[in-house]
């Protein structure tokens, strides 16, 4: 059976910033009867949850990986590393599902696609993706945003 990435809150997990999930009724049918690869890049690189949140500040996801931008908390602490740990790690779990598409949370630092947060914690998008979208993408999984809000 064909596998399909998902953003691990998006199937329900209590994983995002906040502590909590947000499981869409919608996502079975995106799904289309693949099977899900339930995945957070954040709790993977070892990021705690709840967690303060985190935007990007200089740019997008693709900016971070280029050493444009980085990823800050809202107390000004840096966690773009972890960002960037995390979207390897999903990256690898997509590869080894044999995932071709991957259904992300929209608006976040991680997984958005095509807009994010402006990094100025004021509840602004600015186009751009998220740091794991980023690396997927440049690695051929085509993303799709899915919001949970």
């Amino acid at each position: 059976m064909e596998s399909v990435l998902v953003s691990a809150c998006l199937r329900g997990v209590p994983c995002r910033f906040d502590g909590r999930g947000r499981a869409l009724a919608e996502m079975t049918a995106a799904l289309g009867g693949r099977a899900p690869v339930a995945f957070c890049p954040e709790v993977a690189a070892g990021l705690p949850t709840p967690r303060r949140p985190a935007e990007i500040v200089g740019g997008d996801g693709h900016d971070v990986l280029d050493g444009r931008a980085r990823v800050v908390d809202d107390t000004g602490h840096d966690v773009t590393d972890a960002f960037v740990d995390g979207a390897r790690r999903e990256l690898e779990a997509a590869r080894e599902a044999g995932c071709t598409e991957a259904l992300l949370m929209a608006r976040s630092p991680s997984c958005g696609r095509g807009a994010v947060y402006d990094g100025t914690f004021a509840g602004e998008l600015r186009e751009g993706d998220g740091v794991t979208a980023a690396v997927l993408e440049r690695h051929g999984i085509a993303v799709r945003p899915a919001t949970g809000d």
